[in-house]
C-alpha cells in the first residue's frame, strides 16, 4: 500500500514545527499545513468524496495548492490539476473527460471555473478559495474553502491506497488534439520525488526551494513540491513568475535550490535586479535545475558566471512523472546534454520501425521504467500508440554519445523540412545564441512554395544590440551549412509564453 500524502505526514512526524511554506509575510509549520489538509479531507468526506473520485483544482502558487493538494490525496481520490489560464468552455471539457465530482478554484479564477462546472454533465460542486480565508465567497450560493473547513477536526485516518492506483491526472497541452489526461500513479509520483532529492539534488532540511514553477504541472509538482515537503525543506512561493520579485525572494528567504525553465534563467539573467541581489543570492544558492525544453548552452555558462552556481540539466514529461534523464553533478555533466537515464529506467534512440540506433545517430526518444504513466486516461488508442513495445514513445528527436548521455535535438513536430533537407530549430537556436546581440530566440518553419518550408528566426536583441536583421542573417550564413540558416529574421520585444515558460513557437508564425 502506498499514499502520496506520506510525503507530507512523514516530515510532520519528523519537523512538525518547521517552516513549510512561505508566502509573502506569512508562513505555514508542517503541522499547520498538515492539519489544514486533514481539515480539507474532512470535508470532502462529508461532501462525498471517497476513495476512486476525482477532484479538480484551479489553482496558483499560493499555500492552498499544497493544502488541496494532500487533501485529496488523503481520502483515497484522486487530483485533477488545472492549468489556471483554462476558460470556461476548457474547464467544462477537463471536469467532463476526467469525471471529477467537484473543482476548487482560486477566487481570481471564479467566473471561468462557475462558467466550466455549469456546462460540465459530471461536475456538479465548486468551491472557492479566497485570498482572505474568512471573505465571503465572490458568487452567490458558491461555498468558500473557509467555509468547508470550518469545524472541521485537523486530524484524519488517510485511506490506505494501493502504489499502482491512480494518484495524479495531468493533463497534456494537446497540441496534436485534445488534451488528454496522462494517468499518474501514487508510486510514479512518490517515488519521482524520492530518486529527485536523494540521488540527484541531494536535499535536507536546510534546503528552502523556490515554487515559481506553476505547480499544476508535474515538474514543479515532482521537484519543488512534493521533494521539498519529502525533505522537510522549505518552499517559498511565488504565484506569477516575475524575475524582479523571484531575485528579492530569492535573497530574502535564503533560496538554495531553484527549478526553473530556461526562460526563467534568461529573465533573472537579464533583470535589472540582478545586481542588487546577485551577492546575496549567491550566499545560499547552492544548485540550479532545469527542465521543461532545452537550454541553450551559452546561456547556461552566462548564468552560471554571473551566479556562481551550478545548472543540471533534466528531462521529462509530464508522462513520465517527470523526471527521465539527469546531469548528476557538476563533475559528471555535460554542456548540452540532458544527462543519462535515471536509475530504474531505460532510454533508447530508436528509428521508425522501433529499432535501436548506434551512438550519435538521431532518432525518436524512447522510454520505459517505473516513472511512466499508467496510460492516457479513457484512451486505449491512444495509449497503445505511446506505449508501443512498451516504449513510452516521446516524439522527441535526440542522439546518445558513446559515453551514453542524451542529447536533444528537436520536437518532431517542429522539425522543419527545408527542400529535402531536416533542420531542428534546436541547433540553429543554439548557434545564433552565441551572437552577443542576440538575448533570446526561438526558431520556425514557415510555409515557401518552392521549398516546402523556409527557416525564421524571432530573436530578442540585447538593449545594447547594434547588428541588423539583415546582418545577422549574413552571419548566421557564414556559421552553418546552406540549408539551415534562416532566410527571415524577425526582431521582437518579447516572446509570448505559456503559463510553464515554455515560448509559444505556434504564436509566432
Amino acid at each position: 500500500m502506498l499514499n502520496l500524502a506520506t510525503l507530507l505526514e512523514s516530515s510532520v512526524k519528523s519537523v512538525p514545527n518547521k517552516d513549510a511554506l512561505i508566502m509573502g509575510d506569512s508562513r505555514l509549520t508542517y503541522a499547520q499545513l498538515n492539519g489544514a489538509a486533514n481539515q480539507l479531507a474532512n470535508a470532502l468526506t462529508e461532501a462525498g468524496i471517497g476513495r476512486g473520485d476525482r477532484v479538480a483544482i484551479m489553482l496558483p502558487n499560493v499555500p492552498y495548492f499544497p493544502l488541496c493538494y494532500y487533501g485529496i490525496l488523503k481520502t483515497g481520490a484522486t487530483v485533477v490539476p488545472l492549468n489556471v489560464l483554462l476558460k470556461g468552455r476548457e474547464v467544462a471539457y477537463h471536469l467532463d473527460d476526467s469525471a471529477a465530482k467537484l473543482l476548487i478554484a482560486f477566487e481570481m479564477f471564479a467566473e471561468d471555473a462557475a462558467r466550466g462546472v455549469e456546462a460540465s454533465e459530471h461536475c456538479d460542486q465548486l468551491w472557492l478559495c479566497t485570498a482572505d480565508p474568512a471573505a465571503a465567497s465572490p458568487l452567490d450560493g458558491v461555498k468558500t474553502l473557509g467555509q468547508a473547513l470550518h469545524g472541521k477536526a485537523p486530524t484524519f485516518d488517510m485511506a490506505q491506497t494501493m502504489a499502482d492506483n491512480t494518484a495524479v491526472i495531468l493533463y497534456t497541452s494537446g497540441t496534436t488534439g485534445q488534451p488528454k489526461g496522462a494517468e499518474l500513479t501514487h508510486f510514479n509520483m512518490f517515488f519521482n520525488a524520492l530518486y529527485s532529492a536523494d540521488r540527484l539534488m541531494q536535499g535536507g532540511r536546510d534546503d528552502v526551494l523556490m515554487a515559481v514553477l506553476p505547480l499544476f504541472h508535474s515538474f514543479g509538482q515532482t521537484c519543488v513540491m512534493n521533494l521539498g515537503l519529502y525533505i522537510g525543506g522549505t518552499i517559498t512561493m511565488l504565484p506569477r513568475f516575475e524575475p524582479d520579485k523571484a531575485l528579492a525572494i530569492m535573497a530574502r528567504d535564503g533560496v538554495t535550490v531553484f527549478v526553473g525553465v530556461p526562460t526563467m534563467y534568461w529573465a533573472l539573467l537579464n533583470s535589472p535586479a540582478k545586481d542588487q541581489f546577485i551577492e546575496t543570492i549567491s550566499k545560499t544558492l547552492r544548485l540550479c535545475v532545469s527542465g521543461g525544453s532545452a537550454i541553450a548552452v551559452e546561456l547556461m555558462r552566462q548564468f552560471e558566471a554571473a551566479f556562481g552556481v551550478t545548472i543540471l540539466e533534466g528531462y521529462g514529461l509530464s508522462e513520465t512523472s517527470p523526471v527521465a534523464t539527469f546531469n548528476t553533478s557538476a563533475e559528471e555533466r555535460k554542456a548540452g546534454s540532458i544527462g543519462k537515464a535515471i536509475w530504474g529506467t531505460d532510454v533508447r534512440i530508436v528509428d521508425e520501425n522501433d529499432d535501436p540506433l548506434p551512438a550519435n545517430e538521431r532518432g525518436e526518444i524512447v522510454i520505459r521504467g517505473h516513472n511512466v504513466m499508467k496510460g492516457y486516461l479513457g484512451r486505449p488508442d491512444a495509449t497503445a500508440e505511446a506505449m508501443r513495445n512498451d516504449w513510452f514513445h516521446t516524439g522527441d528527436i535526440g542522439y546518445a554519445d558513446e559515453d551514453g548521455f542524451i542529447f536533444i535535438v528537436d520536437r518532431k513536430k517542429d522539425m522543419i523540412l527545408r527542400g529535402g533537407f531536416n533542420v531542428y530549430p534546436r541547433e540553429i537556436e543554439e548557434v545564433l545564441m552565441t551572437h552577443p546581440d542576440v538575448s533570446l530566440v526561438a526558431v520556425l518553419g514557415v510555409p515557401d512554395d518552392k521549398l516546402g518550408e523556409e527557416v525564421k528566426a524571432i530573436v530578442v536583441p540585447t538593449p545594447q544590440a547594434t547588428v541588423t536583421e539583415d546582418e545577422l542573417i549574413q552571419w548566421a550564413k557564414e556559421q552553418m551549412a546552406a540549408y539551415k540558416y534562416p532566410r527571415y529574421v524577425e526582431f521582437r520585444d518579447e516572446m509570448p509564453m505559456t503559463a510553464t515558460g515554455k515560448i509559444l513557437k505556434r504564436e509566432l508564425g
